[in-house]
């Protein structure tokens, strides 16, 4: 069984893309797809970036934990927020942090906000910045509009069936890019 690291990138109090992960780790679990963990940028409280994992003399247990749950997934699933056009500080210092844990690693990107747009904008500077860290980001999106009233606190969807519809397709497409990638390499 694969694993799947579902990264929940808001550190704000009252977060709702928080629920949005717990969602995708109720589904994962329950359709027995993947082996999942989520990965909360708040319990680890990264301070601004001032180098990646390369360059630290000593690297905190925190950030080499970190670094190891990165390395070890088959594939991550990145959930955030749009915060004013773009993903928030949190998620952009976790990943700076990294270069090599990120090379070729299968992420979905499931974007949320609370106006009817799913956090469209926020998916365009992520994309781009996993593209130069040369992550396989896959085509499928999960945008979720006016989150704070599709998922409740428990990551329970409050219209379950559109909701499984969606992350069905998301899900598989990560699955398949998860597969992909371990495929014998040639030369």
């Amino acid at each position: 069984m694969r694993h799947i690291s579902i990264i929940s990138s808001s550190v704000r109090e009252g977060r709702k893309s928080h629920n949005v992960a717990l969602y995708f780790k109720n589904y994962l679990t329950e359709y027995k797809l993947a082996s999942t963990e989520i990965i909360d940028l708040k319990e680890y409280n990264f301070p601004i970036f001032d180098g990646t994992l390369k360059t630290m003399d000593n690297p905190s247990k925190k950030v080499l934990e970190y670094a190891d749950k990165i390395k070890s997934s088959d594939g991550i699933i990145i959930v955030t927020p749009e915060y004013n056009g773009g993903y928030p500080a949190s998620l952009k210092n976790a990943i700076d942090l990294l270069y090599d844990e990120w090379r070729h690693k299968p992420i979905g990107i499931a974007t949320v906000s609370s106006g009817p747009f799913g956090g469209s904008q926020a998916v365009i500077s992520l994309q781009f910045t996993l593209w130069k860290m040369m992550a396989w980001t896959i085509p499928a999106m999960f945008s979720i509009p006016s989150v704070d009233k599709a998922y409740d606190e428990n990551g329970k969807a409050l219209d379950k069936a559109n909701s499984d519809k969606f992350a069905a397709v998301f899900i598989k497409e990560l699955l398949w890019c998860i597969e992909a990638d371990m495929a014998p390499k040639y030369a």
